[in-house]
């Protein structure tokens, strides 16, 4: 498996598409209004990756339909956007944003509460948020790869949370997904050594039941197999000598409330 070590200048590129990915998630936050659609969000992702003068990543990659992914309650990941899909009190939405710029990609994502969070709700966002700031801990060079998923699973299980073990995070940089995998789950001491340079995503999973996940008939979409909440924050990052540089830093790093 051979992954990519970015030079100084890729770096600065990778800073570029990451502010701006942050920037759009944000922007998008502010404007969201219960009673909107999953493809109202489609609709706010797209005009701003524009306005920033990106492209959206994720639209036609294998082809998946849309320029963003909205993930619902029970959807783990790969929510598809939709005008039937109305965002109503009490829900919870992942928004993930990837932004292309200049031929580097920057990935982020959040999970927001829609009015009022019910105390289940609280809890499963909030170690979300908490299992990706873990991972991102252990990173720095000589690091392994086993350190960032048994951080995670750790802190997931302690909390009587499943972690999600059938899709992860990713490298990334010239690709929107590319070597290594990154698991979210693992043992400490194993696994690919950590080296200055290398750019990939932490992006947990976290299920309020069990880590079994179902995939609907779009292929795309992934809900939990019994129907309970699932959570999930993203940053992308580059590993350095002393730990790394998180490059998805911003206003809606950590959710928010949406009226």
């Amino acid at each position: 498996m051979s992954v990519e070590i970015l030079n100084v200048h890729n770096v600065e590129a990778m800073r570029r598409a990451g502010k701006a990915a942050a920037e759009t998630l944000a922007w998008v936050f502010s404007q969201l209004r219960s009673g909107m659609t999953t493809a109202d969000i489609d609709r706010l992702v797209r005009l701003d990756t524009a306005r920033r003068g990106g492209t959206p990543s994720q639209l036609g990659y294998h082809g998946f339909p849309a320029a963003v992914c909205t993930s619902r309650n029970a959807v783990i990941c790969h929510g598809i956007p939709s005008k039937d899909e109305v965002l109503e009190q009490g829900d919870i939405v992942n928004i993930d944003v990837t932004t292309c710029i200049q031929g580097f990609h920057g990935d982020t994502s959040a999970t927001f509460f829609v009015g009022e969070p019910s105390p289940d709700a609280r809890h499963i966002v909030d170690v979300a948020r908490r299992c990706r700031e873990a991972g991102i801990a252990v990173v720095r060079e000589g690091a392994r790869l086993g350190d960032i998923g048994a951080a995670i699973e750790q802190l997931a299980h302690r909390e009587g949370c499943s972690v999600v073990r059938e899709v992860g995070g990713h490298g990334i940089g010239r690709n929107m997904h590319a070597a290594p995998h990154v698991n979210h789950f693992g043992v400490r001491g194993t696994g690919m050594r950590l080296r200055a340079g290398m750019a990939f995503t932490i992006e947990p999973m976290v299920n309020a039941g069990t880590s079994g996940i179902v995939t609907l008939d779009d292929q795309w979409t992934m809900v939990t197999a019994d129907g309970k909440l699932s959570a999930q924050f993203e940053h992308t990052l580059v590993v350095t000598k002393t730990g790394c540089e998180v490059l998805t830093r911003g206003a809606a790093e950590n959710g928010g409330m949406i009226p």
